[in-house]
């Protein structure tokens, strides 16, 4: 019997055929594909005129396209933090407060405490790899191969983190916990991922195996190969993106020369909104406001493709609320390894939304920037206490807090709050039970923020 195979990844594609009834029988592969800074309106399935995204678009069309789909987290390092272990990085500890993300000359990063996802597949007997950018502490102690990793290649925090005046060293790139080349030649980074990728799919065909593929791009400085660069209408951003795009459809090439692609789960998606201060280097919202560092809905807000034939209904369009903490609850699930029970974890099982079987469990969103709870969503409505207008961008507090009707306005341009004041009153209770699971962290964090 053939293995199953769990990519993940985000983009696009509509329709609504039958769902699917019938669950995974065997072990899934787990595929995740990440971009860094990549907006909700950058794939030509999320509308962009001029940026040519066919492969993804593909697979949206063969498999299951998000439209509230968030990151749990503004910047960098929190979010990608809030993915591997499913918790909000005001629990794992990776808040980002002092300088938001992780740096060359920082000595902090992901505690031995928490349970990655690949820590928790290898319970299950998984073979794991992360094949790009890390962003998760780049002392040796930090590094994936100590946190689940069997195999690490690529680098270890953001291709823009060589400032000299700073004192940053040439970005390094990695294989395993050695230096392989610095500075790392960016031109060739998306391509090596793929390559690398590939020959570990194909080097454990027989699975089951965990591959988390985090790109470096588009996040700035953009750097594409020969191959790519001036393809696009769009300019070098739209080269990096299709550059991207070329690389997942060449995942999926992959498994299905394998026979796999009846098996397979592919999920893509991005670690926050698009860095909208870098102008034309910078991604889209579309119709979304804000970007990255902000959590207004372009800041927070992703595309993202699930991707399974045979099991996810080809062309459908779901509005079910997601976060990337989900992939982690997700993942567990459909590989039958039981959730840790001696911590809160926030992601919640997305699985019955990708078969078909049901609208999704997540009725809530809370908006972090750092530990500052900045806005909360119940259903449609969304709460705004703070609110900043992007990256390095000063905050603003609001009281009486703000309130927008995501279905009737998701540009949030109409503050409602004076009209339904009852939705007020039920949002600020929700909030004040969502505080209450925090305190057993309060210490921590005021500790490192201290630090």
């Amino acid at each position: 019997m053939k293995r199953l195979v769990l990519v993940v990844a985000v983009l696009a594609a509509c329709a609504a055929p039958q769902p699917i009834t019938e669950q995974p029988s065997t072990t899934p592969n787990i595929v995740i594909l990440f971009a860094d800074d990549l907006g909700y309106g950058d794939l030509s399935s999320y509308g962009h005129p001029s940026i040519r995204t066919p492969h993804l678009d593909r697979m949206a069309t063969e498999g299951m396209r998000f439209t509230q789909f968030y990151s749990a987290a503004t910047v960098c390092t929190p979010s990608r933090a809030a993915l591997l272990t499913g918790r909000l990085p005001i629990r794992n500890g990776m808040t980002g407060d002092n300088r938001r993300v992780l740096f060359p000359n920082s000595a902090l990063g992901i505690s031995d405490n928490e349970i990655t996802l690949a820590e928790a597949l290898k319970q299950g007997g998984y073979a794991t790899a992360c094949i790009g950018k890390w962003h998760l502490g780049h002392l040796p102690e930090f590094l994936p191969t100590r946190h689940g990793f069997d195999y690490y290649f690529g680098l270890p925090y953001s291709n823009d983190m060589d400032n000299q005046r700073r004192g940053d060293p040439p970005v390094p790139l990695m294989r395993n916990e050695d230096i392989i080349e610095q500075p790392a030649l960016q031109e060739t980074l998306t391509q090596r991922y793929t390559e690398e990728a590939i020959r570990f799919i194909r080097e454990h065909r027989d699975g089951p195996f965990f591959l988390y593929l985090p790109y470096t791009f588009p996040h700035v400085p953009l750097f594409a190969s020969d191959r790519f660069r001036g393809s696009s209408a769009r300019g070098l951003y739209g080269d990096v993106v299709e550059e991207i795009d070329w690389s997942a459809g060449q995942i999926l090439e992959v498994l299905r020369e394998l026979g796999l692609e009846e098996n397979s789960l592919v999920f893509f998606t991005s670690d926050n909104g698009p860095w909208l201060t870098k102008f034309q280097e910078g991604g889209s919202a579309g119709l979304l406001r804000g970007g990255k560092g902000s959590t207004w809905e372009g800041g927070v807000r992703e595309p993202a493709i699930a991707w399974w034939p045979g099991r996810i209904p080809a062309g459908r369009v779901t509005h079910a609320l997601g976060s990337t903490m989900d992939l982690f609850t997700t993942s567990l699930t459909l590989a039958g390894v039981p959730l840790p029970e001696d911590r809160i974890i926030d992601g919640q099982d997305l699985s019955t939304v990708l078969l078909g079987l049901e609208s999704g469990p997540r009725e809530t969103l809370e908006y972090y920037r750092g530990s500052r709870l900045m806005a909360f969503r119940q259903g449609p409505w969304k709460m705004h206490f703070i609110t900043q207008a992007g990256y390095r961008e000063p905050p603003e507090i609001h009281s009486p807090p703000l309130l927008y009707h995501l279905q009737h306005d998701p540009s949030e341009q109409y503050d409602v709050s004076g009209d339904h004041p009852d939705v007020v009153e039920q949002i600020l209770q929700a909030v004040e039970s969502h505080k209450a699971t925090l305190k057993p962290f309060e210490s921590r964090l005021e500790a490192q923020v201290a630090n």
